[in-house]
């Protein structure tokens, strides 16, 4: 592609020839339309175009032939539109009163610290040294600033400011003792306590609730290997279980240990703790514990659960609580040791999150400092034996499963039965094709298809025996690497809804596109629409209110379907699921490390994905599972999912590692059981530098210190830092909250079209998916307060999850907190007026998304077709174009006010999709991208954002904002390293009087491209200090 955005006449390869010096992007100062003469093809092009600067009719020379034509037009095509973008260059420009007063505002400043003022002519920008804009997390001080006075510390001026002082520091307590009540205890034996314990547990006995579930406890296969595996915990330090679904190792093992030591005396000096991989999972284990115990779980009970916001604590000691893995990690920020815990019980370790992952290894280091900690690791049966490696050959134990047999059919069993025909007979058969999809991101997909390419003739003369040539031939049409038949799964279940008994059906299908075109193929079939017929989707986009329908057991008579994500196979447990049919395909994300971008495609199954997935079964009646792959695809899935370590970038998990001081990086990942690669460590640590979270030594800068406490992504958390400085926090939280969890809207099937109206609704012509989410967010806190009517009404009308809404509302609550522990706001309040004094300005807002997702750029190209307005085109400055997502209010838009976008996510599915975009305004790309510099190319004065966004400006302008960003630089700096709010009120001081210029300048509209001579009236004027 060439300097000019879509040059589309070189794709035979003379294109990147002419006019095109490497880059998709207009690089300010690198002479686009200036025709250089670098060979005999340049003099020719330069004499055909009558020389460009000079302007020409743009006919080709009349020697030129065939190919050296079309080369010729793809030139002059390029550089025409490598010229008009430089011409449409958005001018950044203030009016004369504007100019006058930040000029002031600066001398007085500098004056003030006692810098001397740089005339701004003596800038050349040919020194790239003098050109780059200082950061105010580099390490070392710009040179203009290295002199600079240290800020004297503000002293309360008042009672009432020492009084909120006390206030605050005591609440800081209050709220680090909350968060570490369970850790923080001290275990020392108590015999009094221990005799307690005992008897309560004797008391049981004679308790009928508890008597009728211990008759259930002991039909479980792991009750009766009881004794064992409490021998087995007492004489190891380390302990791999492995058990099949439906064995109740997750609800009896901790119980195991628990009642082993009160039986002994010792209740006192037991305190088990069991990570769970999900909130729900933690949630409901220990709801189900308490059961068994005749308890109510928490108070004060034996049982208890904590996750992020919520907890339902047990008592003290002599205790079970089953936590989110992200619990433990938390708490070791504050005891390395965890010296409180007996027994850390890791569940569910199989599925190799990273999290999981990375508390593994910590534990196995820190088992050579804690002699007394039991490690117990329960895992699905497949690869227990490399969890026990890796703890030096640990002892195993394997326990039964307590399911019905399942009967298992393929793909050639399926179309023999139903003697299915594709519709599509034209396709040709898969061992004709060559599918390389993924192979850069991934070359071991590549080999694998290879294999099965050259394997299918000699398996499918091992089908004849047994299937018809009908069937074979079938099958050699529709096995296709990247879809799912839909058709012949419709057809599966209405053989199963015709001809099996009675029991539901459960579909697992990769994604929310698979699972709609599904619910529509069966609701065309008259069949279907019956009320013989309960259909229910599942998938996180869909409401909740339908989903609570999957765990009831529909009427005789009725038989239920539920077509769901891999969301079913160990999260959820559908409990009358009697047939299953395995689609065969799950999502996947993967870190494309080479191209430095995620990708999520439809990925084979692993064999232990299809294990669990027949599990789903059996465990009612004797079931029968129909897996959509035939025989060779089976024989060739992984065993497992690729870790998520592998597969996902690690900017999050590196501050950790720094923040939990366990040493270099790359040293400590490489501990890992199965390390990520260096490339993927290497772009980490490289982002988390450009971010000035880490300085160059790998070190926390003052900015990673506090990133790496936010429970947020780094980006995210530097957002939620900057809102809560500029005085806009509530809407940034909620923005930040809704980036790091979910966003609240949900896609009814049939819908979907009125769904993203609503959605569109909510973002008022302000061109943001983050700012609709926000007014969302405020609709539905009105309607909350109006009473739980008004509430459910709002949600059903607009298409939002209640629930997913009021953990938004938890969320922001935890971001305050750690702002308040940090020392950058007053109040634990997201509302707090004191921290929401601008957040009705919309456009600084958009400043701070800027400030929180650079570098995450693109560029728009508006549609030039006035009679029929077409959605613009979107570049970015690695990929070229991209495509803005379908469900972004911005993905049908065909008119913006500026040229740029900023986006949370790029991900490659089909094409490459930017997630979460807003449009952003040139002063706020200027004081929260990066590094300014001031350049001359040709008859234009440029101002650039790390010499690749460019903007027209006049000198003396450019020159203003540069200083004026420099000053914004080191008062941020100042704030991050000594966190205090800034006082609005005191209008003579710096804060207040170089933030409110920048606001003035962010919420005044910029020129638009090319019309200089609007820019003298602005649409809000300026007071003394606070510009809203």
């Amino acid at each position: 592609m060439s300097l000019g955005y879509g040059n589309r006449h070189g794709r035979r390869g003379g294109g990147r020839k002419f006019g095109d010096v490497g880059s998709r992007w207009d690089a300010g100062a690198s002479g686009v339309g200036d025709c250089t003469k670098s060979s005999e093809w340049d003099s020719v092009f330069e004499h055909g175009l009558g020389g460009c600067r000079r302007g020409g009719r743009g006919k080709h020379p009349s020697h030129l032939k065939g190919r050296e034509i079309g080369l010729w037009y793809a030139k002059w095509g390029g550089i025409k539109k490598s010229e008009a973008e430089r011409r449409s260059r958005a001018v950044v420009h203030m009016d004369e009163s504007r100019e006058k007063h930040i000029t002031q505002l600066l001398n007085t400043v500098q004056r003030d610290l006692g810098r001397d003022v740089h005339p701004s002519t003596s800038q050349s920008w040919r020194n790239k040294d003098e050109a780059r804009g200082h950061s105010y997390f580099d390490g070392d001080d710009p040179v203009e600033t290295q002199n600079i006075m240290p800020l004297p510390k503000v002293e309360p001026k008042d009672e009432k400011q020492e009084d909120a002082i006390k206030s605050r520091a005591s609440l800081k307590e209050e709220l680090n003792e909350t968060n570490l009540e369970y850790l923080l205890q001290d275990v020392v034996q108590i015999p009094f306590l221990d005799e307690e314990l005992k008897k309560d547990q004797q008391k049981k006995e004679d308790n009928a609730a508890y008597i009728e579930m211990l008759k259930f406890r002991k039909k479980l296969p792991s009750y009766g290997m009881r004794e064992e595996l409490v021998r087995l915990i007492s004489a190891n330090r380390v302990l791999v279980i492995s058990g099949e679904t439906g064995c109740g190792k997750t609800t009896q093992v901790t119980q195991f240990i628990l009642d082993d030591f009160i039986q002994r005396g010792q209740g006192s000096l037991c305190r088990v703790v069991c990570t769970q991989p999900r909130r729900i999972s933690a949630i409901s284990v220990a709801e189900r514990v308490a059961v068994e115990r005749a308890e109510p779980v928490g108070e004060g009970k034996s049982c208890g659960y904590q996750i992020r916001l919520q907890s339902r604590l047990p008592r003290k000691q002599g205790s079970l609580l089953y936590c989110t893995t992200g619990v433990i990690l938390q708490w070791l920020h504050s005891d390395p040791y965890l010296s409180s815990i007996t027994h850390l019980v890791l569940d569910e370790i199989h599925e190799r999150s990273v999290q999981s992952d990375i508390l593994i290894t910590i534990v196995k280091d820190l088992l050579t400092a804690r002699d007394d900690l039991k490690v117990v690791l329960m895992s699905a049966t497949l690869n227990a034996e490399k969890f026990s490696k890796y703890f030096n050959n640990c002892p195993m134990i394997h326990i039964p499963g307590y399911t019905f047999p399942v009967t298992e059919y393929l793909l050639e069993d399926v179309v023999e039965l139903l003697g299915f025909q594709p519709r599509y007979k034209q396709r040709k058969p898969h061992y004709r094709k060559r599918n390389n999809h993924g192979s850069s991101a991934r070359p071991e997909k590549g080999k694998i298809e290879a294999k099965y390419h050259e394997s299918w003739p000699c398996y499918a003369r091992t089908l004849r025996d047994r299937f018809s040539d009908t069937t074979i031939e079938v099958l050699g049409m529709m096995d296709d690497d990247d879809n799912i038949d839909l058709e012949l799964t419709a057809a599966l279940i209405r053989h199963i809804a015709v001809n099996e008994n009675e029991g539901a059906i459960l579909v697992f299908l990769p994604g929310w596109d698979n699972i709609s075109t599904l619910n529509d193929l069966l609701m065309s079939d008259q069949m279907f629409k019956s009320d013989r017929f309960i259909i229910i989707p599942l998938h996180s986009l869909m409401p909740t209110v339908s989903q609570t329908q999957v765990f009831k057991k529909p009427p005789p008579g009725v038989r239920k379907i539920v077509i769901a994500t891999n969301i079913a196979e160990t999260s959820i447990t559908i409990d009358d699921v009697v047939y299953v049919i395995d689609g065969g395909k799950i999502k996947e994300t993967h870190f494309d490390t080479q191209n430095n971008i995620r990708t999520m495609t439809a990925e084979w199954v692993s064999i232990a994905n299809a294990k669990q997935r027949k599990g789903r079964a059996g465990r009612v009646s004797p079931g029968k599972c129909y897996h959509l792959y035939n025989g060779l695809r089976a024989s060739l899935l992984d065993n497992y999912q690729l870790p998520e370590i592998q597969r996902t970038p690690l900017e999050e998990l590196c501050l950790q590692i720094k923040v939990l001081k366990l040493g270099p990086i790359a040293t400590f990942l490489q501990k890992t059981m199965d390390p990520p690669s260096d490339r993927a460590i290497e772009l980490a640590i490289t982002h988390l530098v450009d971010l000035n979270a880490l300085d160059r030594d790998e070190k926390l800068t003052p900015l990673g210190f506090h990133l790496a406490r936010m429970p947020v992504e780094p980006h995210i958390g530097k957002m939620i830092l900057f809102g809560a400085l500029l005085g806009c926090l509530d809407p940034v939280l909620t923005i930040a909250a809704s980036l790091s969890f979910k966003d609240p809207f949900f896609i009814p099937l049939g819908k979907e079209k009125i769904a993203d109206q609503r959605r569109k609704m909510f973002s008022q012509n302000s061109r943001s998916d983050h700012l609709s989410i926000v007014n969302a967010f405020l609709g539905w806190e009105d309607a909350k307060r109006q009473g739980s009517r008004f509430e459910r009404e709002y949600c059903w009308d607009n298409f939002l999850s209640a629930n997913t809404l009021q953990m938004l509302q938890n969320m922001k609550g935890q971001f305050a907190e750690h702002l308040l522990r940090a020392g950058f706001v007053n109040s634990k309040d997201p509302k707090d007026p004191s921290s929401n004094i601008n957040s009705e300005n919309k456009k600084l807002v958009k400043a701070v998304i800027v400030a929180g997702l650079y570098p995450k750029v693109a560029k728009i190209s508006p549609s030039h077709n006035k009679k029929r307005p077409m959605p613009v085109k979107v570049y970015t400055k690695a990929d070229g174009k991209v495509c803005i997502h379908p469900k972004s209010v911005n993905a049908e838009e065909t008119q913006f006010q500026y040229k740029w976008l900023v986006y949370h996510l790029k991900m490659k599915t089909t094409s490459i999709f930017l997630y979460d975009c807003t449009e952003v305004s040139p002063f706020s790309l200027l004081f929260f991208g990066g590094n300014i510099s001031i350049q001359r190319d040709q008859d234009q004065d440029t101002i650039a954002v790390d010499e690749w966004i460019v903007f027209q400006s006049p000198g003396r302008i450019a020159h203003l904002v540069k200083d004026l960003k420099k000053e914004l630089d080191v008062l941020l700096e100042e704030k991050i390293k000594s966190p205090h709010p800034v006082d609005w009120k005191d209008q003579q001081s710096k804060d207040c009087a170089v933030i409110s210029a920048i606001i003035d300048l962010i919420t005044t509209q910029e020129t638009p491209a090319g019309d200089p001579s609007k820019d003298s009236q602005p649409v809000y004027q300026r007071s003394d200090c606070l510009f809203e």
